[in-house]
């Protein structure tokens, strides 16, 4: 007979932990991440990242960048062929975001979210987390410019297509810059919640959807992604015709989208949730201090030390859990 209780709790022991400490399995429900959980692999997830070197950043980056001409591709293709649908026009839309997200690419609208909740939790400095989407940011930029130097100067797409695509910029020119910056910080607020959402789920096929779905909607309501919007302004300034000047592209297209993006991962998901992030420090592992947090580039942990873990009474049940430094 089983020593335990049929009424106890559940005892959250190391075997039902991932190796990076973070619970393998949901708490209250076998299949359903809590909260604190979700938070709790999001940043085990972030503070990898965060700490990886420049190179790994910009090459990731850099991959992610040129993958998103991916989307480039299916969005005119598809505005080409269904010119009068916004529905099917977007259907392959999501295409080079699959491949970004689904292959751990860096892409810079996915680091509003998880470095800033390492800010929060004060478990990385506000310089690291700048290096960071500096890095991301450029090397998305450069690969996007890499790719959209190959299509405007080959055949990949008809010259139908190349019209195509010369008119999504000249449309979100049209709009205004605060128009611009609206539609950016909606786009910002789904792709930060993607994120939020992988973490919660437990399955490829899952993600797969969400990621599917999520992209699908931006080109359905009209919204802009900074980097998909730069590789149009990019191609549209490698192409052999009268162009803005880039001045105007950078700051009448390209930047409130920028800021609008940055506006909605960070301040309409990860500041929204900064009450929760609060109440969930972790000083048990790191904190940092306020000079550290301002001045220094701390932040990030060796794969092998403690992660976050949920401490349970000593009447719940079952003893807390010991943090293992062997995994």
């Amino acid at each position: 007979m089983s020593d335990e209780s049929e009424d106890s709790p559940p005892v959250v022991r190391s075997q039902d932990r991932a190796a990076s400490g973070v619970p393998a399995a949901g708490w209250a429900l076998g299949d359903r991440f809590s909260w604190d959980e979700i938070h709790q692999r999001l940043l085990a997830s972030a503070d990898e990242e965060i700490d990886s070197t420049l190179s790994e950043l910009f090459f990731s980056g850099f991959t992610a960048g040129f993958a998103i001409v991916l989307t480039f591709i299916g969005y005119t293709v598809g505005t080409a062929t269904f010119p009068n649908n916004r529905f099917l026009a977007a259907v392959l839309y999501p295409i080079g975001f699959m491949y970004i997200i689904l292959g751990r690419y860096e892409l810079y609208t996915e680091t509003t979210l998880p470095p800033v909740k390492l800010v929060l939790t004060r478990l990385a400095s506000l310089p690291l987390l700048l290096r960071m989407w500096s890095v991301v940011l450029l090397a998305n930029v450069i690969g996007a410019a890499f790719g959209a130097f190959i299509l405007a100067n080959t055949h990949v797409l008809t010259p139908a297509e190349m019209e195509v695509g010369a008119e999504f910029l000249q449309h979100g020119l049209e709009l205004g810059w605060w128009d611009l910056f609206f539609k950016a910080l909606f786009a910002g607020w789904l792709v930060a919640g993607v994120v939020w959402l992988h973490t919660a789920v437990q399955d490829t096929i899952s993600r797969v959807v969400i990621t599917y779905l999520v992209f699908f909607t931006i080109p359905v309501l009209g919204l802009y992604h900074v980097v998909s919007s730069g590789a149009e302004a990019l191609f549209v300034m490698f192409l052999k015709t009268p162009s803005p000047g880039v001045l105007t592209l950078i700051y009448e297209f390209w930047l409130p989208i920028l800021l609008g993006n940055t506006t909605g991962g960070v301040v309409l998901v990860a500041l929204a949730s900064y009450a929760q992030a609060e109440r969930r420090r972790y000083p048990e592992i790191r904190v940092l201090s306020t000079r550290e947090m301002l001045f220094s580039l701390k932040g990030g942990r060796p794969f092998e030390t403690p992660r976050p873990g949920i401490q349970l009474p000593e009447n719940g049940g079952g003893p807390e859990e010991e943090s293992d430094t062997s995994r």
